[in-house]
């Protein structure tokens, strides 16, 4: 069979992007989909046809199958290459491409069916000798029997979604008490991320390693495996930095974890890329009689680019070879390990508020280059992070001849890494690259959750270099030239020196500038002459007296002060603070009446559940609604004990960030 001469990428963002630069070096027409929220984003600019698809939300675009093929008949795509996520583990699409007469570039349906489901596959697995996590895999899916079976099982315990992944549906459960809430909300996000609401339960393994397999397989009866990845380092069942090889793994532990791999692929007739899920019990180190099978992902992996930077192959073109009906472009005595690779991703998200996803429009993006760093990226400077889908913003991966120089490029990269607008979590991924326990290899899926305070993922207060630096930015917003040199004046609203009382010796003068701070009311004082005192390289030094400001110097055009929207981001140590002039003429009264007492929406996305009513009593921690938003749930509790005095939105609508959802009355 001749190789593909077309390609459709049924996705979006970095994967679309990603998938299109290696089909276009092998010569393939590229093609891509998109809906209103994506338009002009740089996976359409980059293909060479672009079809549209529908409305934002993925429902009603990206995961509606025959829209997808109605686009491949239109443009006389050869093939769908579906990404990860979306339809990339549906067998009904990759029937649907075959019935259309368009090769489905993954494994065959079959294979999809006994590995989609999680209760399935576990039963497959212990059939053929691989070991399992000791749990429930039935039919069975009522409260009270699951509840029992728990108990049976003795907590803590596991609470995961059959179809799907990615920590959607699945819920950790401590003690009995919380189980019914727990099962609720985990059949709830299993329904609406995966149309699939049963579940299984398993023994939570309590100091875990997540540890995975790449495969690939042929239709000529090969299949190999590609080395492990850890992917330990995750925050509720989302991973966050992956790296291969995985630490402390010995040869003979990877030895039986790759055959394992593979005879579970072999099983299956598995044809493509997948990836075999196991979970590691690194109570006492890595052991090759302590882990086992949990899942298998029928589909290329997120963190597949540490796999290619340690064994120097594009796992992309093995997908579309594969697909072509050729055989594995190598044996497995001819795949090698070289160095270490570890991937961070950079996420849309403030580590500070609980990793709520963050949207809005890029107002800046610099991403990092340099020896041994690869940036896989689906957005640019200008573009926006909507509700809809994915916070990511890229994958930044580093390759070294050890760990240690691996994350040690990491660590420089991220602390080149720009991102204003949306939050980040730029800093929070540069603080674990040098936890010294994880660069130590002491680490296990419970390393983050446990070490928030140490990461700086806990709420901080303003940093009161970015409060002054922001202040005087904005007290300073005209440019002059002269000489070839540039220069700074104050501008004539906020200007000292336009002030018409008499003049003054002594003491600097002080300007009280009223501010507000990442929506919180402050004011700064501004000294002169010393806030306005000029370099002749262009470069305005503010400072108070405090030593730390004397020599901090801000640029605008170095990227670390960028205008947004009326106000400036200043952006310190991956740190992002919004700092505009205070208006009074914009004050939300109505919201400053209610204060703490309003329970507002974290971000824009989907009211999901509204639980109370007007004039219920509530308590402390109550749960009074979910907001869905980038395909998680996010429960708004009660801040304080009261009455409700009032309640917005309607379950199934919209709802934008900071609208008030709740609010209570202690009287």
């Amino acid at each position: 069979m001749a190789l593909l001469t077309s390609v459709l990428i049924a996705n979006r963002g970095e994967i679309a992007c990603r998938v299109i630069r290696t089909a276009r070096r092998m010569g393939l027409r590229t093609i891509a989909v998109y809906s209103d929220a994506d338009a002009r984003a740089p996976h359409v600019m980059m293909a060479d046809e672009a079809v549209h698809l529908g409305p934002a939300p993925a429902r009603e675009s990206y995961l509606v199958a025959d829209k997808i093929i109605a686009a491949a008949k239109q443009t006389g795509a050869a093939s769908i290459h579906p990404g990860y996520g979306f339809l990339s583990e549906n067998a009904e699409f990759a029937e649907a491409c075959a019935a259309a007469g368009v090769v489905f570039i993954g494994p065959p349906p079959s294979a999809i069916r006994a590995m989609g489901l999680k209760d399935g596959a576990k039963a497959l697995m212990q059939k053929a000798g691989v070991p399992v996590v000791p749990g429930y895999h039935g039919e069975k899916q009522e409260p009270k029997f699951l509840r029992e079976k728990a108990y049976e099982i003795g907590y803590p315990v596991l609470i995961k979604a059959v179809a799907g992944g990615g920590g959607k549906g699945m819920r950790r459960v401590d003690q009995h008490a919380d189980f019914d809430a727990a099962l609720e909300s985990a059949q709830r996000e299993a329904q609406s991320s995966f149309g699939n609401a049963h579940v299984l339960i398993e023994k939570y393994v309590t100091s875990p390693r997540h540890i995975e397999v790449q495969v690939f397989a042929d239709n000529h009866g090969n299949a190999v495996h590609l080395f492990e990845r850890d992917c330990s380092l995750q925050r509720r069942h989302q991973k966050v930095i992956e790296e291969a090889p995985a630490p402390g793994m010995s040869a003979e532990m990877r030895a039986l974890m790759g055959k394992a791999a593979v005879d579970a692929a072999k099983a299956v007739g598995y044809s493509g890329a997948g990836t075999v899920e196991f979970i590691a019990d690194g109570a006492r180190g890595l052991r090759p009689d302590a882990f086992y099978f949990m899942e298998m992902n029928t589909r290329l992996q997120v963190e597949h680019p540490v796999t290619e930077e340690i064994t120097g192959f594009d796992l992309v073109e093995w997908q579309l070879r594969v697909a072509s009906g050729e055989t594995l472009p190598a044996t497995q005595d001819q795949i090698s390990a070289n160095g270490h690779a570890v991937e961070a991703r950079l996420y849309a998200e403030d580590p500070e508020s609980g990793f709520l996803p963050s949207t809005g429009r890029l107002f800046a993006l610099e991403l990092p280059e340099g020896e041994g760093v690869r940036v896989d990226s689906g957005v640019e400077a200008g573009g926006e992070v909507t509700p809809f889908y994915d916070p990511m913003i890229a994958k930044i991966i580093a390759h070294g001849a050890t760990r240690d120089e691996a994350f040690d490029r990491l660590a420089r990269a991220l602390s080149e890494t720009r991102v204003a607008g949306p939050r980040s979590n730029v800093a929070f991924l540069k603080a674990l690259c040098e936890a010294p326990e994880f660069r130590a290899g002491k680490f296990d899926t419970g390393f983050i959750d446990r070490n928030l305070a140490a990461l700086g993922a806990v709420k901080r207060d303003l940093d009161a270099r970015s409060l002054r630096l922001g202040a005087l930015d904005l007290v300073s917003q005209v440019w002059e030239s002269e000489n070839g040199a540039q220069y700074r004046r104050s501008d004539e609203w906020d200007s000292p020196w336009h002030d018409r009382d008499a003049f003054q010796l002594g003491a600097p003068r002080v300007t009280r500038v009223p501010l507000i701070a990442d929506g919180e009311r402050i004011a700064v004082d501004l000294r002169w002459p010393e806030a306005t005192r000029l370099r002749e390289d262009g470069v305005s030094v503010a400072h108070d007296g405090a030593s730390d400001f004397r020599d901090h110097a801000i640029a605008s055009d170095a990227g670390d002060i960028v205008e947004a929207d009326g106000g400036v981001l200043v952006l310190d140590a991956g740190r992002q603070t919004r700092v505009e002039l205070f208006n009074p003429l914009e004050v939300d009264y109505e919201t400053e009446e209610h204060g703490d007492n309003a329970v507002k929406a974290p971000m824009h996305g989907k009211l999901v559940a509204l639980f109370v009513a007007r004039g219920d009593a509530v308590e402390k921690g109550q749960r009074l609604a979910i907001v869905e938003a980038m395909k998680m749930e996010h429960a708004l509790v009660a801040p304080r004990a009261g009455v409700v005095a009032e309640v917005s939105g309607t379950p199934g609508g919209q709802v934008a960030l900071g609208a008030r959802i709740v609010v209570i009355h202690t009287d």
